[in-house]
This record gives C-alpha cells, structure tokens and sequence, in this order.
C-alpha cells in the first residue's frame, strides 16, 4: 500500500468477490484460486480493521460496510479502466466510444444517421449494445447511455436528444387503398398491432376519438419492440400505432402511411446520459454535440 491505498490487486479479488458472492466465480473470473481470492480479501480486511464478508459454508455476503465500500471501489476500478481504454485509443489515432442505447431508437433512428457522424469524425468509431432497463452507469465499461424516459436518470447528466412525437396510427400503403378508413366500423375489422409495453395505447387513441374500443381490437398481436411493429405493419399485418419520431424514416421512404390524422400525444424523451462522477472525453463531447444537433434537440 501507497499513502493508504490497498494494493490493485487485493482491490479486484474484493470487487469481484463483492459483485458474483463467491470467491471461487470471482478466482475464475481473475485466473485465481479460491484460496488467492480469499488471501486478499482477508488482507483488505486486516489493513482496514473490519469485516468485509460474512462467511458461510458456500458463500459470502457483504456486511454494511462492505457493500458500501464495493460500491466506490467499483467505481474507481471502471474509471480507471475506462481512462486507460481512452489512452490505448489516442495512441491509435483514433477514439472508441462504448454506448448502451434502447433497441428501436438504435435501428429506427440512430444507426441511419451514423454514416453522417463518420463523415464528420472519422477518427471516432461508436460500439452499440442493446439495454432497456436503467443499470448502474458507473459500474459499467460504457461511456454513455441513450434511454427512453421523462428525465435523465439518477446520478448522470447530459442532454435530451429528441421526443417520441405524436404516436401515428400507420399502416402498409396496400392495406390503406383496400379499407375504407373513415368509419369507426372500418377500423373495428382492422388487426391492430400492440406494443407489451404500452398495452392501453390503442384504447387511449380510441378514446380520444371518442370510440368504443373493442374486444377484438384489444387482443390484437402484441409485439416486445417498436421496431418489431414497424416490421409488422410494414408487412401489412396491420395498423401500428408508432411514435413519429421511430416512424418517421418509414414513412419518407414510402413503406408506412397514416390511417388517420387523429394522434395520441407522446410521453418520453429520449436522453444521452453520460456519468456524473466521470470526467468525459472530447470524443463523448463531440458525439453528444453531434446526436443532439441531428435531431434539432
């Protein structure tokens, strides 16, 4: 140890011991025996005079303290990882940037737009990972997060990238020159598309409308992702009910058109969040000042 601070090593056996519960997962995941993982994490304890664990037969627990102090050492562990990935990329000209983005905003909005990000900053090359559910940002090895929300998530700042928009009730151009869609009895025969995670949005339109919404129009196929409706009606499977903003690129391209002029207001936003506790890169900087120009956010 250096000015009080414990050595790297005993720093990730107890990390890792923190984070899977065991140290034999935790030797696994550091080439280390049990034995080594258990060696260290007793000397942390001995240099700091408490009680990091409690142990049982198969397993380990972490008292009060050691759940707290994990959670700063993970985050000084991925800081410095993060910062040394940093280093190793300006050293090869260029910069990687890590981001974990909601799925139908990085096929519908983001992806199509790279191409232009590339022109633009050629040296920056952008990793994408699927994440729909909030994580702990700092606990992780990415340098941002695009969610979906009405604010940016706890303990991260950034921007607001774009709304959802108005969600359009939309349809596949056959579908629209087969239906007559101007009665409520037209729409009633229609298949309609659901998203799982927004289960009461066709009845909030139908409300709006001031129309009955019926069984049948509830039970219509119910799909996990907004790229996965797109995919749908674009197939002519039925009427989607999609936020513009997702929509927007189907819709020039001919392949959606609206069912309707009436709309259901839209909810969120969608953010780029990058961590509080972190000093960002001019990478980051230039990709958030570029995804929040694209969209006149």
């Amino acid at each position: 140890m250096r000015n009080g601070i414990p050595a790297l090593g005993l720093l990730q056996a107890f990390e890792a011991a923190a984070r899977l519960g065991n140290f034999s997962r935790a030797g696994d995941e550091l080439a280390l025996t049990a034995s080594a993982i258990s060696r260290h994490v007793a000397a942390l304890e001995d240099r700091l005079g408490t009680a990091l664990f409690v142990r049982h037969r198969r397993r380990v627990t972490l008292t009060d303290t050691g759940h707290h102090y994990a959670q700063r050492v993970r985050l000084h562990l991925s800081g410095l990882a993060h910062d040394t990935r940093a280093i190793a990329n300006d050293r090869q000209g260029g910069y990687a940037l890590s981001l974990a983005v909601v799925p139908s905003f990085a096929t519908q909005w983001l992806i199509p737009r790279l191409p232009a990000l590339a022109a633009r900053r050629p040296d920056i090359q952008v990793h994408l990972s699927v994440r729909s559910d909030p994580f702990d940002l700092d606990g992780s090895d990415f340098d941002a997060v695009i969610c979906a929300g009405t604010a940016l998530w706890p303990g991260t700042t950034g921007q607001r990238i774009a709304s959802d928009g108005d969600c359009l009730a939309l349809c596949a151009p056959d579908l629209a020159r087969q239906h007559d869609l101007s009665t409520e009895a037209a729409w009633h025969g229609l298949t309609h598309i659901h998203l799982h995670s927004r289960p009461s949005a066709w009845a909030d339109w139908y409300a709006l409308q001031g129309w009955n919404c019926p069984l049948p129009v509830q039970r219509g196929p119910r799909y996990e992702l907004f790229s996965m409706v797109i995919a749908a009606v674009t197939a002519g499977l039925g009427v989607g009910l999609l936020p513009q903003t997702l929509a927007q690129n189907a819709l020039d391209q001919g392949q959606l058109v609206r069912a309707s002029d009436r709309t259901l207001p839209g909810t969120q936003s969608y953010w780029l969040a990058r961590s509080a506790q972190r000093i960002p890169s001019e990478a980051l900087l230039a990709f958030e000042d570029w995804v929040v120009g694209e969209s006149g956010g």
